[in-house]
C-alpha cells in the first residue's frame, strides 16, 4: 500500500518538515501535527503484482522500487510517498530520530566542511561538483545491553633509591582483581546491507532525547529502506564492540602502578532490549577528479563523515614545513647552548 499525504486546504502534496517538525505543505504553507494530521486526507494506493510496483495517484507514473524500499519520491511529480504495506508486523520499526537538518542547511554544512580542507585540493575545496543530497532514513538496532566483567592482573611499583655507594631498584607486585556489572543503554548498529558500517558508526552520537515513537508521517519526503539484519544477527557485532567498552573501563580503574599484566579477563555481553528504530542521515554524492565520492551527514546534529581526496602537493608543503620548522628550532637551541647571547 502506497501512502500521499495530501492538504487538507489545498490538496497538494505534504511532506515531513524537519524544521518544525510537522508535515508541511509548500504550495499553502499548512502544517500539521503528526499526531492530528486527519487520516481520511491520506490518500493510498495499493501494491500489483509483487509489491515491487505502484502507481502515484498525483501523476498515474508507475513507482518501482526495489524489495528493501519503505520510502521514496514519484521520480515524474516529486510526490513523497510510503509503503506502508512493508512497515508492517515485525518490519515496523519502534522508534524514530526525526530530521532536524534541512536539505539547504545540509549542503550549506558540507560546502563549510570542504572549504575546511587543509590538505584537500583546491578544486575539491570549492565543493561546487556535489552531484545530490539525499534525505534517508537508515534502518539501525538500538540494543540495551549489560555487560559483566572480571579480571586477574599482576602490577607492579617500583621505587629507587640509594644508599652508600650504591643505586637499588625495589620491584613490588601486587595481585589486583576487579569485577564490573555494567549497563550500556541505546547503543546503535545499522541494519542495512547497503550501507558502509564504519561510515555510519562515525556519524555517531545521537540525542536520543528526541526519539519518537514511529509514525510514516515522519518518512513523507524521504527515501528510507527496511532492515536487512534483524536483532539476533547483529548482536555478535555489537557484543564484540562492548566487550571492548567493558575491557577499557577495568583498565581504567587500575591505576598508580609501574606495569600492569593480565593473567585473565572475563567478559560475558547479554542483551536486555533491541528497538528497531530508523535513523536520519544525508548521504552526498561529490564528483572530483573523474570519481565519485560519497560523504554522510548525521541528519539530526549535522556532523559530516568521509574520505576526502588528499592533495600530495599540500601533503608535501605540509612535512616541508614541520621539518623546517623542526630543524630551525634545533639549530636555534644549538646556537644559544654555545653562548651566542
Amino acid at each position: 500500500m502506497l501512502i500521499h499525504y495530501k492538504c487538507p486546504d489545498c490538496g497538494s502534496d505534504m511532506k515531513f518538515d524537519s524544521e518544525s517538525g510537522k508535515l508541511a505543505c509548500d504550495s499553502c504553507g499548512r502544517e500539521d501535527n503528526i499526531d492530528t494530521y486527519p487520516k481520511e486526507f491520506m490518500s493510498q494506493e495499493f501494491a500489483e503484482g509483487e509489491a515491487v510496483e505502484y502507481h502515484c495517484k498525483n501523476c498515474g507514473a508507475i513507482v518501482l522500487t526495489d524489495a528493501d524500499t519503505v520510502a521514496t519520491t514519484c521520480c515524474f511529480c516529486g510526490a513523497g510517498v510510503v509503503l506502508a504495506d512493508r512497515l508492517s508486523g515485525n518490519l515496523a520499526p519502534l522508534k524514530v530520530i526525526p530530521f532536524t537538518i534541512s536539505k539547504e542547511q545540509a549542503e550549506n554544512a558540507f560546502v563549510a566542511w570542504c572549504r575546511k580542507g587543509l590538505l584537500t585540493p583546491k578544486g575539491f575545496m570549492t565543493a561546487d561538483r556535489i552531484k545530490s543530497i539525499t534525505g534517508m532514513y537508515v534502518p539501525f538496532w538500538l540494543y540495551d545491553l549489560r555487560s559483566k566483567g572480571e579480571a586477574d592482573a599482576v602490577c607492579t611499583r617500583v621505587r629507587t633509591y640509594s644508599q652508600g655507594d650504591y643505586n637499588y631498584t625495589e620491584t613490588s607486585y601486587y595481585d589486583v582483581y576487579r569485577k564490573v556489572d555494567l549497563q550500556y543503554l541505546k547503543v546503535p548498529v545499522d541494519a542495512s546491507e547497503k550501507m558502509d558500517d564504519q561510515l555510519m558508526d562515525k556519524l555517531e552520537p545521537y540525542d536520543y532525547r528526541n526519539l519518537k515513537d514511529f509514525n510514516t508521517p515522519y518518512l513523507a519526503g524521504y527515501i528510507a529502506e527496511k532492515y536487512n539484519y534483524d536483532d539476533k544477527e547483529l548482536f555478535p557485532r555489537v557484543r564484540s564492540r562492548v566487550d571492548t567498552y567493558v575491557e577499557s573501563y577495568i583498565k581504567s580503574t587500575i591505576n598508580g602502578y609501574a606495569s600492569t599484566s593480565f593473567r585473565r579477563k572475563n567478559i560475558d555481553t547479554k542483551p536486555l532490549n533491541a528497538y528497531y528504530t530508523l535513523i536520519p542521515v544525508w548521504m552526498v554524492s561529490y564528483d572530483y577528479d573523474k570519481k565519485e565520492h560519497i560523504f554522510a551527514m548525521n541528519g539530526q546534529t549535522g556532523k559530516i563523515v568521509g574520505k576526502p581526496p588528499i592533495s600530495s602537493g599540500k601533503v608535501a608543503a605540509w612535512f616541508t614545513g614541520v621539518a623546517g620548522v623542526t630543524f630551525i628550532t634545533i639549530k636555534t637551541i644549538a646556537w644559544l647552548m654555545g653562548g651566542g647571547i
